[in-house]
């Protein structure tokens, strides 16, 4: 895994890459998060819908509740991007719509586009 960072809107975006799985839990989250957190300076991050856990997109696992209530109690916010239509969980769809509307955890089908979300 490499980070690597991106300024826009004077705001910093800690975009994750490589390939493999790198969140496969609350602890590996919250580890991402204090590691862009304190050696980055930036509390948004960006990470491919592939690095992350497929339990996180099943929501009766409650990885997903988990992990993003962990990132927003600790100031953290996030944005993952990927192909999201094969999914066709109706809970999932709403959970990803009603993210979209906030402004701390974001699903955007693009790296660019979840650049945008996090620094609009």
């Amino acid at each position: 895994m490499q980070i690597k960072t991106v300024e826009k809107n004077h705001t910093l975006c800690a975009i994750i890459q490589g390939s493999g799985v790198f969140v496969t839990d609350v602890q590996s989250a919250l580890d991402l998060m204090m590691r862009a957190k304190y050696e980055l300076k930036t509390k948004n991050i960006v990470l491919a819908k592939e690095q992350i856990a497929e339990d996180f997109f099943v929501l009766s696992t409650g990885l997903a509740g988990e992990i993003l209530q962990k990132y927003v109690n600790y100031g953290g916010r996030i944005a993952i991007y990927g192909d999201y239509s094969h999914y066709t969980s109706k809970p999932l769809k709403d959970f990803i719509y009603e993210s979209n509307k906030g402004h701390d955890v974001f699903f955007t089908a693009t790296e660019d586009e979840a650049i945008d979300m996090l620094t609009r």
